[in-house]
């Protein structure tokens, strides 16, 4: 009986083992896309940034054509 309770201890903590490592992998695996999003909202930003700047450049043209006609 004590052999039985040994192996089924020895299951047991295999198991859990086996499911905090499952566990450490889909944090990381959390981690890096939650870094690659981040780092794709800062390229649109950016994107945004520049063209609003285009945007506000072309604005200042038209009304400095519109002042001329």
């Amino acid at each position: 009986m004590d052999k039985n309770i040994g192996e089924q201890l020895n299951k047991a903590y295999e198991a859990y083992r086996q499911a905090c490592m499952d566990r450490d992998h889909a944090v990381k695996e959390l981690q890096q896309q939650v870094e690659n999003y981040m780092q794709q909202i800062r390229e649109q930003q950016e994107k945004i940034e520049l063209q609003n700047s285009i945007i506000a450049k072309l604005k200042s043209q038209l009304a400095a054509l519109n002042a001329n006609r």
